[in-house]
């Protein structure tokens, strides 16, 4: 194997650059663009692009919705910089957290013509790093990357690998007697992208040739650990448990896409949002992201790998049981798992049955 790093490491080196603010240069063919994360953007970095060019805002047709912009690319909207923005116009437009004390940001210009491959992908990459789905662009020559040291990215290589579920390997896994079960096991499983670690907390020892009781838990710092009112998932997660303990067996796979698959920055923006009166939906929305951006084919691939091909799902997601079920999977039963309403989540879990298709 050569030392030099391949396509999904230099993905992780883009990631890694953008969230410290460092910019990284998309290209393909003979078209490049420099591309800084508006949420990371320094002054010092913001003046020195425009002193090179026109650089562009891209933000997601999402986005683009909430600033009355049209979004002429489909998913995303490239915005003109007019020639007095300064960075905290830049974060006025990509961050919705003054868009009730301000409104008025426009009008905003956007980009008709042109290709948008670039933008398309640098949004993808600002996503994927968990920062918000801003980001400036500016067209360079394809030399500039290796004069300034800066991680480049080949589009015609990384194009499939920006949206591909990531292989994941077994790293290790140890028993762990658990207050549901003292015959518990946890596998620790990593992505080849250098994601963040999933889990699968397997109770007792299941049949694999039988369904076995499963559960798809997403991450959720906030209820699990602080035990917060604002939402159902720390009691789901125990009762999933205590379910497989009175069973005598089970797998709950705990996946780390903490808030829908936005992270926990993004949805602690989503949460001040919802004090400003939107529901958890339109938050999402006016953040940029979609009602949920989470990949949900990491929790069949990690059941395949555990040798599982039959499965009676505790949810009350029906698109869960879809996407299993389109993973190859069989999905023998959906097992409800109706706990953890509260006075301060009443309007969040009516959002989640009447916008997300919950059955609750």
């Amino acid at each position: 194997m050569p030392l030099r790093p391949d396509t999904i490491e230099m993905l992780a080196r883009a990631r890694a650059d953008l969230r410290m603010g460092v910019p990284v240069v998309l290209f393909n063919g003979d078209r490049a663009a420099l591309v800084l994360a508006a949420e990371t953007l320094s002054p010092e970095r913001m003046v020195q692009a425009q002193g090179l060019g026109s650089p562009v805002l891209a933000i997601t047709a999402r986005r683009a919705e909430t600033l009355k912009t049209a979004a002429y690319d489909g998913d995303l909207a490239r915005i003109v910089l007019p020639g007095n923005a300064t960075l905290a116009w830049i974060h006025g437009v990509a961050d919705p957290a003054d868009d009730l004390k301000m409104p008025m940001k426009g009008p905003l210009l956007a980009m008709r013509d042109g290709p948008a491959d670039l933008p398309h992908a640098a949004l993808q990459l600002v996503k994927s790093a968990r920062l918000l789905p801003a980001a400036l662009l500016l067209d360079i020559p394809a030399t500039f990357a290796a004069e300034n040291n800066l991680t480049r990215i080949d589009l015609t290589k990384t194009a499939d690998a920006l949206t591909a579920t990531s292989p994941l390997s077994e790293v290790i896994s140890a028993r762990l007697p658990l207050s549901v079960s003292e015959a518990g096991r946890l596998h620790i499983f990593r992505p080849e992208d250098g994601g963040e670690e999933h889990y699968a907390v397997e109770i007792g020892q299941p049949d694999r040739t039988k369904p076995v009781l499963t559960r798809l838990h997403s991450a959720c710092f906030t209820g699990d650990l602080l035990g917060s009112l604002k939402c159902d998932c720390g009691p789901q997660l125990r009762a999933a448990l205590a379910m497989m303990g009175d069973e005598g067996h089970g797998v709950l796979l705990y996946l780390n896409q903490e808030g829908r698959g936005i992270g926990l920055a993004n949805k602690m923006r989503a949460y001040s949002l919802q004090d400003q009166g939107f529901d958890t939906v339109e938050a999402n929305h006016r953040l940029g992201f979609e009602d949920d951006e989470r990949d949900f084919l990491i929790g069949a691939n990690i059941l395949k790998q555990m040798g599982f091909s039959q499965v009676r799902l505790l949810t009350n997601n029906p698109k869960k049981v879809e996407m299993m079920q389109g993973a190859g999977l069989t999905v023998t039963e959906r097992v409800p798992l109706k706990v953890g309403h509260t006075a301060h989540n009443k309007a969040y879990l009516k959002t989640k049955a009447d916008k997300s298709g919950h059955l609750l």
